[in-house]
């Protein structure tokens, strides 16, 4: 399968700069996959298209400012560092730039509001990856990363991240730090929205999934199948395994929201040999079409960039064809693109 054939166009004009003021006001396409048609409404809305039993299934993951600007020492010279996954409380698997100049034993400073963290790069890899030793002579490096570092907002927005952001980019269910992007789908909810999904007896089911790079690693190759997904760690509670087992019996849907939780679910489900296995995990699985889905029967999710290793899970559950054919639609319907635009919930 080639990794081109999951191309579309996109003006550039339609990649979402900004959230919408509200939350849920974001536009909605529903594709109803078996049909292949789709209706347009607004995710305020979400709740007409769940029926009582339903399980909602939400990533809970929590966005950390990931992003840290700094120099060299002691040449200052400009770096920028992506923290990816804490290996330990001290080392970080982390993206720089510019990644060729930083060797091993590189030293860098990062400062602002008044903190300062210290890095050294321990171990180097391709594409700008490297190992980072971060320290802090002013306490805990966790508190200097969350007062100096950045809301790690996605390259194809064109802006400086701002106040806004600390909270748009998050879920307003967010528990658990450890994620250095959003689960983007779940952007759009907002306490009202859960009361009107309750009230049609819709049943809330959590988990945890720290998005890391394996979620949006570009694909390097030409086909598909030779992309390899890293490896993000999730966890299933007790309750959250019996919600959804019990839904799976009673042959009830369970509706994922974000690719993230898709992945966390046919995972645990492959695992626990067609069980919902709580406790904690690691996921590098990679979906794209001819998987067999076993625990989800509808995603909600953004809309995803061409050849993205996200774009080929929706086209999975919903059928490539399907699928493209209800982006192309939505390119003509003006409905903004990636992680701050609109949302689609495909059944």
């Amino acid at each position: 399968m080639k990794v081109d054939d999951f191309e579309f166009e996109l003006p550039h004009a339609l990649i979402a700069q900004a959230p919408v003021q509200t939350r849920d006001q974001a536009r909605l396409l529903v594709l109803d996959r078996a049909e292949e048609i789709s209706t347009h409404t607004t995710v305020s809305l979400l709740a007409d298209y769940f029926q009582p039993g339903d399980v909602l299934a939400l990533n809970n993951t929590k966005v950390f400012p990931a992003r840290l600007y700094g120099h060299r020492i002691p040449s200052g010279g400009s770096v920028e560092c992506l923290l990816m996954q804490e290996i330990n409380p001290e080392h970080w698997d982390a993206l720089v730039h510019p990644g060729q100049k930083l060797g091993v034993g590189e030293k860098i400073l990062f400062e602002g509001n008044g903190r300062q963290l210290f890095g050294e790069i321990v171990s180097r890899s391709a594409f700008g990856r490297r190992v980072v030793r971060l320290w802090s002579d002013q306490g805990d490096p966790w508190e200097a990363i969350d007062i100096i570092g950045h809301i790690p907002l996605p390259p194809y927005i064109k802006r400086p991240d701002d106040q806004r952001d600390r909270d748009r980019y998050q879920t307003v269910y967010a528990r658990t730090r450890g994620s250095v992007a959003a689960p983007t789908a779940g952007l759009h909810f907002t306490t009202e929205l859960f009361k009107s999904l309750a009230r049609r007896n819709v049943i809330r089911a959590e988990l945890t999934l720290h998005v890391g790079y394996g979620t949006f690693k570009p694909l390097r190759t030409d086909r598909v199948e030779d992309h390899v997904i890293d490896a993000e760690s999730f966890e299933i509670s007790e309750e959250t395994a019996h919600v959804i087992n019990r839904a799976l019996d009673e042959k009830r849907r369970v509706i994922a929201v974000g690719t993230t939780t898709t992945r966390a679910l046919e995972t645990s489900v492959r695992h626990g040999g067609g069980r919902i296995v709580p406790g904690k995990g690691v996921s590098d699985l990679f979906i794209y079409p001819g998987f067999s889905f076993s625990a989800v029967s509808g995603i909600m999710t953004n809309f995803h960039l061409p050849k993205s290793s996200l774009l080929m899970l929706v086209c999975a559950f919903a059928g490539r064809d399907c699928l493209l054919a209800a982006y192309d639609e939505a390119v003509r319907m003006n409905y903004r693109f990636y992680s701050y635009g609109d949302a689609m919930l495909i059944v």
